[in-house]
């Protein structure tokens, strides 16, 4: 094992130049084909009422001038084009406001639905500033190899990755089936290399298991057939003499709101579920559907964590406000905005924030998350070490 010095990766000064003179002309990019982008894009980013003539992009061809007779490489057109809106985009400071390219796009709706393709088998997330091993999957090569909760990913094939985003790590992690991935991470401050190879990865997005007249119901996220899947299972409590449901929604990201009513509309019958708030679209309700209650009366757990987020916010709120249900574990994440995807040409994506969330009480979820009523905490330590606390709690409510 080597000990791994952590410190602040720097940017070199030669590296930031080029950088800089990168990104200069990607804005230069964007100056030209301002008015053609812009009567595109203003729709989707509320700007449509901007005056863009006073806006003076003249110096910019001055600096794309100077790059064109200097820069010492290659500068390709269709990079510059995407940079530029992805830099446009950015530049609005939402982290869940995205542009994305055709190929990324495609990977999104991929992961959306669970088809992650050829892997390792682990969900992985950003946190503490790095992207660690949020749990492994069981039966996949991560767990097989030995990669824990809360591993921090440091290298893939020998390049460095703790820099990256969550989803340009889960981007390298993937590959061929039965090709060689070394992973190396950080655990504890000691460096460990594990070498699998990768396979197809089984990732349903909702399960249930039994515990006496107990179901436990896992979904880990919200496809668009999740919530039709555990309204099958629900079912079958009845038959099985089922008087208690555990909802596990720990480090459940989110996904399709449809699939978070049409899980909510098995306890809350035709009663809003749901407020948005938007500067754009003005102030709408979303109710459950009507006759589908059939969890109403039964006694219900929804287990969270700090990884609860977005779509699994809105079901975790909406019980608790309606006081169908006890929420235990830990304050979720906190990401009560909506997104909107918009089709663009080339099969490019733009994911906007359009509106924030409220729970039916009207309580805000963006960045204030929902408080369980009872708390207990299941550190990385009990997951390696597979106790879980909090499971034991509700099964003992």
């Amino acid at each position: 094992m080597t000990r791994v010095e952590w410190k602040e990766k720097k940017v070199g000064l030669g590296n930031a130049i080029i950088i800089g003179a990168v990104l200069a002309v990607i804005g230069v990019v964007l100056g030209i084909n301002w008015n053609s982008w812009f009567g595109g894009f203003a729709p989707y980013l509320g700007l449509e009422n901007v005056n863009n003539s006073k806006i003076d992009w003249s110096s910019l061809d001055e600096v794309y001038d100077s790059l064109a007779q200097n820069y010492n490489g290659d500068i390709s057109k269709e990079d510059l084009v995407n940079g530029a809106k992805k830099g446009m985009v950015d530049a609005l400071g939402d982290a869940y406001t995205i542009y994305m390219t055709a190929e990324e796009s495609a990977d999104f709706y991929d992961d959306l639905h669970g088809n992650v393709g050829s892997g390792i088998g682990v969900e992985i997330g950003l946190r503490d500033g790095y992207v660690r091993v949020l749990r492994t999957l069981p039966d996949n090569p991560a767990r097989k190899a030995g990669i824990l909760a809360g591993d921090i990913f440091y290298k893939i094939d020998g390049e460095d990755v703790y820099t990256l985003s969550s989803d340009e790590v889960a981007k390298k992690v993937r590959g061929e089936e039965g090709s060689k991935v070394t992973v190396t991470v950080v655990r504890d401050g000691e460096e460990l290399d594990f070498t699998m190879t990768r396979e197809t990865i089984n990732n349903v997005s909702a399960y249930v298991e039994y515990d006496g007249k107990t179901a436990i119901v896992t979904a880990t996220r919200f496809d668009s057939d999740t919530g039709t899947m555990i309204q099958n299972m629900a079912k079958e409590f009845s038959s099985k003499g089922i008087n208690k449901v555990i909802l596990d929604l720990r480090s459940n990201g989110g996904g399709y709101v449809s699939a978070a009513k049409d899980l909510l509309s098995l306890w809350i019958d035709g009663e809003t579920i749901l407020q948005q708030k938007s500067k754009h679209f003005g102030d709408t309700t979303t109710e459950a559907l009507s006759g589908k209650a059939i969890l109403k009366d039964m006694k219900t757990i929804v287990l969270v964590n700090g990884t609860t987020a977005s779509a699994s916010e809105i079901v975790a709120g909406a019980l608790q406000d309606y006081k169908k249900a006890t929420i235990l574990g830990e304050k979720t994440y906190g990401k009560g905005v909506v997104q909107t995807l918009y089709n663009l040409s080339g099969g490019a994506v733009l994911k906007v924030t359009t509106a924030d969330w409220h729970t039916p009480l009207d309580r805000s979820i963006n960045k204030e998350g929902v408080t369980p009523d009872v708390e207990v905490e299941r550190s990385y330590d009990d997951i390696n070490a597979m106790r879980d606390p909090q499971m034991d709690k509700a099964k003992g409510l």
